[in-house]
């Protein structure tokens, strides 16, 4: 009996702490600052980086494999269009050229005789055949003897030297460089601003006072579903020789004036382990946590993006890193965003 008694006391303890601990224990409620979005106008304008490329690049490479008697050119020697490049081995050539020119007059001699009534029209008619097959075969021959450039530009590389025997490999490379090309891609947000003949501005580290304009020449017309962006070639002019394929340059896109949300960047956060980001907005007193795509960069604000990130949402700036969702917060600061 006693023990009993005992034990239902020792309970009866227990309830009544375990009744003061909940009636002491309080909602957590974080201190923070906010900030309530408005619309702004701004300058839309996107910066992305590339390497330049030749406007055209070809390797030299007859169709004829064989000896090659002699290259007329070095890396790094500037070539016009129709300069000769390559002479490969004669032999054939000579052999096709002689045989075209004696069907040339077998083929007067049989058009007299057919006039005359010596010869036949299907004489005739088998010569010709072979007449202009024998000058196909050797306008082929010729175009892969004499290796002419295709166009005007620079040797940027050479694999093989005088007298060796060519099997495969490019001979040479030409790489056009008096205009330039590039490829740059663009986040799919902006596709519908980008039109061919747009202008652009390049800079280069290398020459950190000039900037060079270029021209959009082709807007492809998908996008890419793993990064979501879209790709543009643009055109360079060269004229000064300035700029070479292969080097880094940034390029600067003005695509004109646009609302936009903007916020200061410190007020966004970073998933860990992920590329996400995030902010807190403030809901009924309490913190919500907001998946946003960055815009545009502007010194310490950044512009977000978001279906509930709309003018009058309050997004907070201070604090954020020791929020959770749907903890309770108290503004102890409230601002407009302004910039």
């Amino acid at each position: 009996m006693k023990k009993f008694i005992f034990y239902s006391l020792a309970a009866l303890a227990l309830v009544g702490c375990s009744k003061t601990v909940e009636e002491t224990t309080e909602e957590r409620v974080e201190q923070v600052c906010t900030t309530v979005l408005h619309e702004q106008q701004i300058e839309r304008v996107i910066t992305v980086s590339t390497n330049l490329q030749g406007y055209k690049t070809q390797n030299v490479a007859p169709s004829l494999t064989g000896k090659i008697e002699h290259i007329y050119c070095e890396v790094g020697d500037h070539v016009h269009a129709g300069q000769d490049l390559v002479r490969m081995d004669q032999t054939q050539y000579k052999t096709t050229k002689i045989a075209f020119a004696t069907l040339g007059i077998e083929k007067n001699r049989v058009e007299m005789l057919l006039k005359t009534g010596s010869a036949t029209q299907q004489q005739y008619d088998q010569l010709e055949s072979q007449y202009n097959s024998t000058k196909e075969q050797l306008d082929f021959l010729q175009t892969n003897t004499y290796v002419k450039a295709p166009f005007a530009g620079v040797i940027a590389a050479k694999i093989y030297e005088d007298g060796e025997l060519y099997a495969g490999q490019p001979i040479l490379v030409l790489t056009q460089i008096d205009k330039l090309k590039a490829l740059v891609a663009i986040p799919e947000t902006y596709f519908p601003r980008f039109k061919e003949g747009m202008k652009l501005s390049l800079t280069s580290e290398i020459y950190p006072d000039k900037v060079f304009p270029a021209t959009v020449e082709i807007v492809y017309p998908t996008i890419d579903p793993s990064t979501h962006t879209f790709q543009c070639k643009i055109v360079i002019p060269n004229t000064k020789n300035l700029l070479r394929p292969g080097m880094y340059v940034t390029t600067t896109i003005g695509l004109g004036k646009a609302d936009a949300l903007v916020i200061p960047y410190q007020a966004v956060e970073k998933l860990v382990g992920a590329n996400d980001r995030y902010v807190f907005i403030v809901e009924n007193g309490r913190a919500k946590r907001v998946a946003v795509t960055l815009g545009q960069r502007f010194d310490q604000d950044i512009e977000i993006i978001a279906p509930e990130i709309v003018p009058g949402v309050e997004v907070v700036t201070t604090g954020q890193h020791k929020l959770v969702d749907g903890v309770k917060v108290n503004v102890v600061r409230l601002t407009s965003s302004t910039r």
